[in-house]
């Protein structure tokens, strides 16, 4: 019921984007409200907690505001594109399992086994190439092919943290990139260059970094024997590529011809996908099952993703034009007048340590997204989106409670802070540097 309640309010939104009923977008914020409740029951205990103090902070800040319901409404409706695109984008894993693509990964992974620096980049590359669509779920993907090899842990931290964070630069499909440039009102297709550049930077400084870990630390050679890819698999490899490609040029064309938002297109190709692959294949029986498992399994298993998201991104809405809010812009301004180093540093000091606490990334660079003004801090819009979402990229792979970090940690079996400071720490203070130098040459 659950499953169903969540998917009428992503559909609900759908329609309401392009009819624009206010009646209409109520009715969307009370489904969320009563889908925000709901969750709070099946969630975890953290996120439970966390997102009940965000949201009843941001409730309480808006309405000490003075905006009444008006402003609640509009806070909580601001952040369900984010909560649409967290349900409809493993919609796109569906062909892909059908049609074996994640068999192919494995060979492919497997053949690499007994050399860890090819091993290491075959993993980051094919994160690297499936997180953009599949978010989390690759790496469970990844883990679940490797899981009986027995990685050493510093390498499973590594390859899995480094492959994954790509993606929040670029990829249209997540939370971090809709956001900021949502925010920032910025088109996907002036950003996408800059994004992507900048996650190549990071799998490239990531791979030269394990290199010289890898000298210093010793992993067997002999992890399993080769396994030659045969022709199948490398057809279907390259058709992953080619699919990858596909996709986000189509979005892109799509928000160039019509100007929609790029979330709202992601969430319309990631149901059109699947109903495509029906009418190419002709068997639509294949696809009832997953169909099946994705109502009545992976759509409940947002409850923790809903409290974060919802309650992350109502306070950071509440946040906007208060007096804490307004100080820490103003402290920005000054700093950023002075340098941008100074800037770009003092900004990813406050999302870290907010981050660093438990508090999700949404509320903290929301709130900044929200807040500052580029002109005024002297500049362009594309350097402030890179330094967010650069900002994002670090706090998502450093946080001990970020969603990725505990899913790593686990199947590691080591600490969030192992995973995260001692076995990335130094990719990505070496990445920040590079990449505050080079947005400080955009601006």
């Amino acid at each position: 019921m659950r499953s169903y309640l969540i998917l009428g309010m992503c559909a609900l939104y759908l329609i309401q984007y392009f009819t624009e009923l206010h009646w209409l977008q109520l009715v969307v914020v009370g489904l969320s409200l009563v889908a925000f409740m709901s969750s709070a029951f099946k969630a975890d205990r953290f996120p439970r907690y966390l997102g009940i103090i965000m949201m009843t902070a941001g409730l309480v800040i808006e309405w000490g505001k003075g905006t009444g319901i008006e402003g609640i409404s509009d806070g909580i409706f601001l952040i369900l594109p984010l909560i649409c695109l967290l349900t409809l984008a493993p919609l796109l894993s569906i062909p892909l399992r059908l049609g074996g693509y994640f068999g192919s990964v494995a060979v492919l992974l497997r053949n690499l086994l007994h050399q860890p620096r090819k091993l290491y980049a075959g993993i980051t590359g094919t994160l690297f190439l499936l997180s953009p669509i599949l978010n989390l779920g690759s790496v469970r993907i990844i883990h679940e092919f490797l899981e009986e090899i027995k990685l050493p842990s510093t390498m499973s931290a590594k390859s899995y943290l480094v492959g994954f964070t790509t993606a929040v630069l670029w990829s249209p499909y997540f939370a971090s990139v809709s956001l900021v440039l949502h925010y920032l009102d910025i088109s996907y297709d002036i950003y996408i260059l800059y994004g992507f550049g900048l996650s190549i930077l990071s799998l490239v400084v990531g791979n030269i970094c394990f290199a010289f870990w890898e000298k210093r630390h010793t992993i067997s050679e002999e992890m399993a024997p080769i396994v030659p890819i045969e022709k199948k698999h490398r057809r279907q490899l390259m058709e992953l590529v080619l699919f990858v490609v596909i996709l986000m040029g189509s979005c892109l064309l799509i928000q160039i011809s019509t100007q929609w938002s790029m979330i709202v297109i992601v969430c319309l190709v990631s149901i059109i996908i699947p109903v495509l692959f029906g009418v190419i294949t002709m068997d639509w029986k294949r696809l009832v099952p997953p169909l099946t498992d994705f109502c009545s399994r992976t759509v409940p298993m947002l409850n923790n993703e809903i409290m974060l998201f919802m309650s992350a991104g109502m306070l950071a809405f509440a946040m906007k034009g208060t007096a804490a809010a307004n100080k820490v812009s103003d402290l920005l301004v000054v700093l950023a007048n002075k340098s941008f180093i100074l800037f770009a540093l003092a900004v990813m000091l406050i999302v870290l340590g907010i981050t660093y606490i438990g508090v999700h990334q949404i509320a903290a660079v929301g709130a900044l997204a929200m807040q500052l003004n580029a002109a005024e801090l002297g500049i362009s819009n594309i350097g402030l989106a890179l330094l967010l979402l650069l900002t994002w990229s670090i706090s998502t792979a450093l946080s001990p409670f970020s969603g990725l970090n505990l899913m790593v940690s686990r199947f590691a079996n080591i600490s969030g802070v192992q995973t995260g400071l001692r076995a990335n720490g130094v990719h990505l203070s070496i990445f920040a540097i590079i990449g505050i130098v080079i947005i400080s040459f955009i601006s």
